[in-house]
C-alpha cells in the first residue's frame, strides 16, 4: 500500500510517529513518512492504525499492493 501525509491538513499531533514510527517521523512540527517508506506491506496494521486515529485525518492509504512487497 502506499502511505502519503497531508501537511495542509496535518496540525502535528504526531500520533502517526508514536503508532507507527518506523513508518512516520515528526519534522518541523508536522507528520511525514520517512523517505523510502511510502511503500509499505498492505497488512502493516501500525499504519492502519495510525491512519485510523489520526486525529486531523491527514493519512491518506491506499490498499492497492506494493510492487516491492507482495
Amino acid at each position: 500500500m502506499r502511505v502519503f501525509v497531508d501537511r495542509d491538513l496535518c496540525y502535528g499531533s504526531a500520533e502517526c510517529a508514536h503508532r507507527a514510527p518506523a513508518v512516520f517521523d515528526f519534522v518541523d512540527g508536522y507528520g511525514v513518512v520517512r523517505p523510502g517508506r511510502e511503500r509499505t506491506p498492505a497488512d502493516d496494521p501500525d499504519v492502519l492504525e495510525a491512519a485510523e486515529r489520526c486525529p486531523s485525518q491527514a493519512i491518506a492509504v491506499t490498499r492497492a499492493p506494493a510492487p516491492d512487497h507482495p
